[in-house]
């Protein structure tokens, strides 16, 4: 059964500390939200039993998901 991704220990990071960077910083907040939506339609295409992407969608919603989470990475190394 597929599962969200962690994204808090991906970063190495608590909520609580996610959550101040969030409160600080607009875009950061507005990738994190950006990178739930990814994470749910990738979840959403794995569990599609009856109407399942093809392999090459499937991958393309994976790809946009790690975009995003790499554009988090980023912001947060900016503000460090």
């Amino acid at each position: 059964m597929p599962v969200t991704h962690d994204l808090y220990q991906d970063l190495k990071l608590t909520k609580e500390e996610i959550q101040q960077r969030r409160t600080e910083d607009p875009h950061l907040d507005a990738l994190i939200n950006k990178y739930s939506q990814a994470d749910a339609e990738v979840v959403k295409a794995e569990t599609a039993a009856s109407d399942a992407p093809s392999d090459d969608a499937l991958k393309k919603l994976k790809e946009k998901r790690l975009q995003v989470k790499d554009k988090i990475v980023e912001q947060l190394q900016a503000r460090t």
